[in-house]
């Protein structure tokens, strides 16, 4: 099949490209982008007015299975992503069973395959269980195809296992996503440790209890001579520890997600468990951090960490709800409306965080519009004003806090492998 799209934007960081051209594509792979491109094709794309961009990257969701699938699934988690422009997604370990051996990755290999919609790439546990007692057989799951080492969803607190498993990841060329956060602190804590907190009469939780894992396990990074990539960073401490460990050359990447540069804590007015993460929604100050921190390149990467849950789970106390919201198909409208309209990033730079840059810390190809490049391509008209409504999504789950906000930003056309998913905004894999 051939397939060429005409007269976009074409932003592609990978080869400094930012203009108006043609993206040929044939056989899934990228022919050529070039000016005025004339070739017949089967299917033409008038794209003028939007931007052509390499297939949109997710360095972090939970699709639930095996395991919780009343929450999603990994068909109905692959339609999200597609609806959200995104090709290619990292799921993270945290099922039942965990992805802690080569079985259960093939597994989720399978189902991907099957569902046949994006590129669902497994990460597999740093320890057995996730219980950070004993590492996971980090070789087989590493020959099984898993594209990461993580425990999201918990801290490994024994230090001499974390450095081990860093020596390990080196060894297999294989990234460390980390999540930062010392339960000892968060302690009960339902949100940020502040005004609102007191106000609202729930207990809080501490900036440090990030920061402390972050210094940590940068100075394990260091010492192990590995590159460590932070999820979900939250606050202020943590962005000029970043800062500090890029100045001394540590290895070290790290990822905003859209709810904790677009919220804060003063966002949460009543008691709506759509508002309640891990880490929490934090300060108005913090927020500014974060997003100062994605315009000067400090957080090199957007990811969701898309967190579907149940309607019972989160139809209920604040207290007792679940953290985690879902985010694949608000991501690119947030931070195109939050970011490049607010003017701390450029579409390029945008590009670069949502694509180009986590391709890089895959090191699997993805994330360019080069010569000879799987066809990965994501088409959106950045000027589409619309309400977001959760009832229109695809995730089998709706715990959201963006529902009723208008945005700026539309997902028109997401192409997997020279294959169209998402047609005009309308999903035609199912």
């Amino acid at each position: 099949m051939t397939l060429l799209i005409k007269g976009g934007r074409v932003i592609d960081p990978a080869n400094g490209r930012d203009g108006i051209m043609d993206v040929f594509v044939k056989d899934g792979k990228i022919e050529r982008a070039a000016e005025n491109i004339e070739e017949s094709a089967d299917r033409v794309i008038d794209a003028e007015g939007k931007w052509v961009m390499p297939g949109l990257i997710d360095l972090h969701v939970h699709f639930r299975e095996p395991g919780f699938e009343r929450k999603e699934t990994i068909r109905t988690g692959s339609r999200a992503a597609a609806m959200g422009g995104f090709t290619t997604v990292c799921c993270m370990p945290n099922t039942e069973p965990v992805v802690d051996n080569d079985i259960v990755v093939e597994f989720v290999k399978l189902k991907a395959e099957r569902a046949g919609i994006v590129n669902v790439l497994p990460i597999g546990a740093i320890s057995k269980g996730m219980k950070g007692e004993e590492l996971s057989d980090i070789g087989r799951m590493a020959s099984a195809g898993i594209c990461a080492l993580s425990e999201d969803g918990k801290s490994v607190l024994n230090a001499a296992l974390m450095k081990n498993a860093m020596r390990y990841a080196k060894m297999f060329n294989l990234p460390i996503f980390d999540h930062c956060e010392d339960p000892s602190l968060t302690g009960n804590g339902q949100m940020n440790a502040g005004a609102q907190a007191a106000y609202m009469g729930l207990a809080g939780i501490s900036n440090d209890s990030e920061e402390v894992i972050v210094a940590r396990d940068m100075i394990l990074a260091d010492s192990a001579k590995t590159a460590i990539h932070l999820c979900h960073i939250s606050t202020k401490g943590s962005v000029t520890l970043i800062r500090q460990a890029k100045e001394r050359g540590v290895k070290v990447t790290a990822e905003a997600t859209p709810h904790h540069f677009t919220l804060c804590d003063e966002d949460i007015t009543e008691y709506d468990a759509n508002f309640k993460m891990a880490p929490p929604l934090r300060s108005k100050e913090d927020r500014e951090v974060i997003r100062q921190a994605l315009s000067d390149g400090t957080i090199e990467v957007i990811s969701t960490d898309h967190a579907p849950h149940h309607i019972d789970e989160k139809n209920c106390e604040f207290q007792n709800a679940l953290n985690g919201i879902i985010g694949l198909e608000t991501s690119f409208p947030l931070a195109n409306t939050e970011l490049v309209e607010g003017d701390y990033l450029t579409p390029y730079g945008l590009v670069e965080k949502m694509s180009f840059n986590p391709g890089k810390i895959l090191h699997n190809g993805k994330g360019t519009l080069s010569d000879g490049a799987d066809a990965d391509i994501t088409i959106a008209d950045p000027n589409e004003e619309y309400i977001i409504d959760p009832e229109d999504m695809v995730s089998k789950a709706k715990n959201t806090p963006f529902g009723g906000r208008t945005v700026n930003g539309k997902i028109l056309y997401t192409i997997v492998g020279g294959e169209i998913v998402v047609d005009n905004g309308v999903l035609i894999k199912k």
